[in-house]
């Protein structure tokens, strides 16, 4: 194996690449990149068993060839090299050499044979979405997904296709979060439980950018292909929660409020919120409402803002930062709040729109 390559053609994938593998791996060879040359072609792959990322960059081949190799140490290899440096790169061996400018590394590797292949069953449909809102989707519904819970379909994000439209859907059981995007979808409905290491870099490896992103889903994994990356994860085996059953359908009582300034205003109150239950009262009033924290040490925080309502001397508690998360996933100047009284979960959404709905549990303080 033998091949020429800029180093930023090298860094821009490999840097990508690097997310899936893990510091701590079960086998040595998960540890390293899968280097696999081709034609004038450089294919670069990670994978952690469960999550297979594969990124693509031109080269200048002499000789074909596959070989694994340390991935950081290639990446900080790459990071510290001048820019626009040429890196000249030969298998001698079981070593690989890297030659640039006066700059001379050998890297220990392991044979290509040793790699896990990423088993996929065949694909039963595949469709295009914007990069853009696949991005935006996934950032307005992950901040609810759970970490480590031992209901295991909770840890990822479940998407829902349906005609016309793309869905997620997160919880971790104290709150939940909903955001959907038009997307051409054909046929009956199905779903996916696409597990947190995949949303992570799947998040990772989408821009704003305002092209089409390809969506393969398997019985069992869903791959997704951008510009030079290749995503393919493996999916949660789980039946996601009945989450529409959760989602407060009488919204005939609200509260209106400035977005930004009833962030602000929480943020100010959690200062002085319980550490650990991080608990404020919300209190309705005559053309506004206070938010009022307090702690063990007799501490107490209030403020009070505008807000437009129908609640008679509505008091309710709420986890502060459950709230923020919400109310920063939300678009636009004002947000609506619906409740039906202060034991009833409350939905959090735009005052034009639905396309992103929150949901948070109320708190007994």
């Amino acid at each position: 194996m033998k091949f020429s390559i800029q180093r930023e053609a090298l860094l821009v994938p490999i840097s990508q690449v690097v997310g899936v593998v893990e510091r701590r791996q079960t086998l040595p060879v998960l540890a390293n990149f899968l280097l696999d040359v081709e034609e004038n072609r450089l294919k670069i792959t990670g994978s952690d068993m469960e999550v297979e990322m594969v990124g693509h960059a031109s080269a200048e081949v002499a000789q074909t060839g596959a070989i694994t190799v340390p991935a950081r140490k290639l990446v900080d290899i790459c990071k510290a090299l001048p820019e626009s440096s040429k890196i000249n790169v030969q298998l001698n061996g079981e070593k690989l050499a890297l030659h640039a400018g006066r700059s001379r590394f050998t890297l220990a590797t392991l044979p290509a044979t040793e790699f896990p292949s990423s088993e996929t069953s065949a694909e039963t449909e595949q469709f295009s979405v914007s990069e853009e809102r696949l991005r935006w989707l996934i950032e307005k519904s992950s901040v609810a997904m759970a970490n480590q819970d031992v209901r295991h379909y909770l840890n990822g994000l479940y998407f829902e296709f349906k005609e016309g439209q793309l869905r997620a859907v997160a919880t971790d059981g104290h709150r939940l979060a909903l955001a959907e995007i038009d997307a051409p979808v054909q046929g009956e409905v199905r779903s996916l439980i696409l597990p947190r290491k995949g949303v992570v870099e799947l998040s990772r490896m989408l821009s704003t950018d305002d092209e089409d992103v390809s969506l393969s889903v398997g019985r069992n994994y869903l791959r997704v292909q951008r510009k030079n990356l290749i995503m393919t994860s493996k999916l949660i085996d789980g039946r996601f929660p009945d989450y529409e059953a959760v989602i407060p359908m009488t919204q005939d009582k609200g509260m209106t409020l400035n977005r930004q300034d009833f962030i602000h205003s929480l943020q100010r109150a959690a200062i002085l919120a319980n550490e650990k239950y991080r608990g404020v009262r919300l209190e309705s009033g005559d053309g506004s409402m206070r938010i009022i924290a307090h702690n063990p040490q007799q501490e107490e925080a209030t403020e009070e803002i505008e807000a437009q309502h129908n609640y008679d001397n509505l008091v309710v508690g709420f986890n502060v930062n459950y709230l923020l998360d919400a109310l920063q996933s939300i678009d636009g100047e004002q947000v609506r709040l619906a409740l039906k009284g202060a034991d009833s979960s409350c939905l959090v959404t735009g005052v034009d729109t639905e396309q992103v709905r929150q949901v948070v549990m109320p708190l007994k303080l």
